[in-house]
């Protein structure tokens, strides 16, 4: 396997140095504004603060690069009709023209290039990937949206995966995830290494910690929204790539003078060919699997692997006031592999497999009444599965188990401008959401089937105020909702403040309340082959309680002279939680109560901008707790509870090349251990205090480089290689223990080992 990556890798770095071409010659034909502006970034080291697609249909001529950073602002509001304001910390905001002849700011950007170039916080105290302006991150040479969303203080994945996201001690199942308004229950590829959102329809991403404004319900840890490009496109775009896990093709094709569609497809390269990356992936999700683990008589064969994903985004403006857009998602994983085995001296073989899709799709209308009314409705069905086969060659039986969500929701949003500095939002939000779990055994025969449904009605209002020097944000409602089936009546208030002061400082204070009524359990390890084991359930309002949370945080930051130092305190209260739903697998492993955790913890970062380069140290401290009355110890670290974590990373950004190098460190999450030397009693594991114990310190190192390049007049192109693991080290993220006759096994799950991959696209 080492000599095969080392070639591979050999094989990448001379295609690498092979595709490297001289410098474009300078032109006076118009270009597009946004790399104008690109350009201009990095000859001032300034930072432009604008949103992509009020700017995206501006060309003009590049100016002289003889002219002064005044000169050239200049030049720039006389050529577009902006106004481009420079403030002291070197961000230069784009000011359009809007309806009522107002200076109207095009984006809401309190820190710009938070981590990276394209990452940026927001006033509402939520955080931006702009993909569109996006740098590079460790790892990374395909933009990963939900590995990206990892690079965040406070927010780490505990077994390095996209369908495993912990955001402040909490559990995935606890992160509200949208695709352009949709919420999805599925997030990964490859049962979670890799996000199932294609980045190539991917335009912008907003990550929420805390704060989140009232039209949104569920996500008690945390929100995820992503979104598609908002313009209508009026000259057709496309891209085709491959890199050693799939083969993607982009098109962005104006359908009209009114309208244009967009289409990213996705699919993996395991009928083709099988890489390295293929492989350390699959022998990843396989560990202590029934894929890779079976009984000494039974040989697994025939292992084969697929995935696939379509996005489509149709936007049609129906008049100068009116639009209408359309959204389809749909996702597929597939794992099939054979049972083998020798029974009265005859060869029998059965197919076992594991199944997992989400398909969704919505439609919007919005509509500008006049220069104060805005309204917005918006229906979504969203559907996942989940389904193993498990045939059992010896006992000659079949175990089908499948869980299923059917989700719709309908939302009506009316947004009322009062004046320059105040603006109102109502609405009104109904989720009808219905979740069904069925165990059918052939053999003796047993089924279950137990389906539920949650009927949601949500009234929320907002008030956002901005201040005339835009120094000052207040975002404050309130949203109540109603859960029908339970006779259940909840307040939630949501507050979101920012205040800079003395030209570089910040000040933010956020808080909210928030539920949810479906989370991810599990019931057996075994449970679909052990691999995706956890399956959406529905509250009942008695022994499976509403999920509902309390959060606050206190942030401080200052932005001057490329430096960005920012530390958060927040404490975040989570009750309803139920053991089923933490994942134990200790002395708690099959014990079904409900209790609640809270959580302590500081954010801290420091980021660098100098020139070409640009570096960042993130620091997070958490002290993280359950409490579970009905237990023998009620309270007890959570599983989830890893102290302290901390990242470093560096970029190199030229016009042409883009390189990145970064650490990631924690100290281990927590591990509940037997007795030392009094292991077993009664033929029982005879477990330590819980959680007292820690897995070994994880570190891991990676790297990535992107090279652009033309491909003759009207095209260009993109080669990209990542190392993940550089080091390659042996990291645990998991330890169990198992009782094995008279002594105690102790299984032991491990990170990926270093993993290349490489990227090429064509953009036409």
């Amino acid at each position: 396997m080492a000599k095969q990556i080392k070639q591979y890798i050999l094989i990448l770095l001379l295609s690498f140095i092979f595709s490297l071409e001289t410098n474009a010659q300078e032109t006076d034909k118009k270009l597009p504004l946004y790399e104008v502006l690109n350009t201009l970034e990095a000859q001032f080291n300034i930072q432009f603060n604008y949103a992509e697609d009020a700017i995206f249909e501006t060309e003009i001529i590049a100016p002289s690069k003889t002219l002064s950073l005044e000169q050239t602002l200049k030049y720039l509001e006389v050529q577009t009709g902006f106004k481009f304001s420079l403030t002291s910390d070197n961000m230069v905001l784009i000011i359009s023209t809007g309806v009522d002849s107002k200076l109207q700011e095009l984006s809401e950007v309190m820190l710009s290039g938070y981590i990276v170039k394209g990452v940026n916080k927001l006033s509402n105290g939520s955080f931006e990937i702009d993909i569109s302006d996006f740098d590079i991150l460790p790892g990374l040479v395909d933009t990963d949206v939900l590995q990206a969303v990892q690079a965040f203080p406070g927010i780490q994945s505990i077994n390095e995966t996209v369908s495993n996201i912990n955001i402040r001690g909490g559990t995935h199942d606890q992160n509200l995830i949208l695709w352009d308004d949709i919420k999805m229950y599925q997030s990964g590829h490859f049962f979670g290494l890799i996000s199932m959102f294609n980045p190539q329809i991917t335009e912008r991403v907003a990550l929420t910690k805390n704060g989140s404004g009232t039209e949104y319900t569920d996500g008690v840890s945390g929100t995820i929204a992503m979104e598609t490009d908002k313009n209508i496109s009026t000259s057709f775009k496309g891209s085709l790539g491959i890199n050693f896990i799939d083969a993607n093709g982009f098109a962005d094709i104006p359908t009209g003078k009114k309208s244009s569609l967009q289409v990213a497809l996705r699919k993996s390269m395991s009928n083709f060919t099988e890489t390295p990356t293929y492989n350390n992936f699959f022998e990843r999700i396989s560990q202590d699997t029934e894929v890779e683990n079976n009984t000494m008589d039974i040989i697994n064969s025939d292992k084969e692997f697929d995935f696939y994903d379509a996005s489509l985004r149709w936007i049609y403006k129906m008049s100068a006031t009116e639009e209408l857009r359309i959204n389809f998602i749909n996702v597929a994983n597939e794992l099939v592999f054979n049972e083998n085995t020798m029974i009265n001296q005859n060869e029998d073989s059965r197919e076992s497999s594991l199944t997992q899709n989400s398909i969704a799709g919505a439609v919007q209308y919005s509509k500008i009444w006049n220069r104060k009314w805005r309204t917005n409705f918006e229906v979504y069905e969203t559907d996942y599965k989940l389904k193993s086969v498990n045939s059992n060659i010896l006992d000659a039986q079949r175990f089908l188990q499948e869980n299923k969500v059917s989700e719709t929701s309908v939302k009506l949003k009316a947004d009322y401008t009062v004046n320059d500095k105040l603006q109102l939002l109502n609405g009104y939000h109904f989720v009808e959401t219905e979740i069904t779990n069925l165990d059918d055994v052939d053999n003796p025969l047993f089924r279950s089937l137990i389906s539920e449904v949650v009927r949601t009605h949500g009234v929320f209002s907002q008030l956002s105020y901005r201040s005339k020097d835009r120094n000052t944000n207040l975002n404050s409602g309130l949203r109540y909702n109603y859960i029908g089936k339970f006779d259940k009546h909840l307040l939630e208030p949501r507050l979101s403040f920012s205040h800079k002061f003395l030209d570089h400082f910040s000040v933010e204070v956020l808080g909210e309340f928030k539920h949810q009524t479906s989370s991810q359990i599990i019931n057996f390890q075994n449970d679909f082959l052990g691999i995706e084991k956890r399956r959406w359930q529905l509250s009942n309002d008695e022994d499976i309680p509403v999920i509902s949370s309390r959060q606050a945080s206190l942030g401080l930051s200052y932005n001057k002279s490329g430096w960005l130092i920012s530390a958060d305190v927040y404490y975040k209260k989570v009750k309803g939680i139920t053991t089923q739903s933490q994942g134990f697998q200790n002395q708690y492993e099959f014990v079904r109560t409900s209790g609640f955790y809270d959580v302590r913890g500081v954010d801290f970062i420091v980021r660098k901008q100098m020139n070409n380069f640009n570096s960042w140290f993130s620091y997070s401290y958490m002290n993280s707790n359950y409490h579970f009355n009905a237990l023998p110890e009620t309270s007890f670290p959570s599983n989830f509870d890893v102290t302290h974590a901390l990242t470093f990373g560096t970029n190199y950004t030229s016009k042409r090349l883009k390189m990145s190098a970064g650490l990631n460190w924690n100290s281990g999450r927590p591990k509940t251990s037997p007795v030392l030397g009094n292991e077993i009693i009664d033929n029982e594991i005879n477990f330590d205090t819980t959680n007292s114990d820690q897995l070994q310190a994880y570190l891991r190192v990676d790297i990535s480089a992107l090279y652009n390049f033309k491909l003759g007049k009207t095209k260009f192109a993109n080669l990209g290689v990542s190392i993940w693991n550089l080091l390659d080290k042996n990291n645990v993220i998991n330890n169990f223990y198992r009782f094995n006759g008279d002594s105690v096994d102790e299984i032991k799950q491990q990170s990926l080992g270093i993993t290349p991959n490489v990227v090429f696209r064509v953009n036409f």
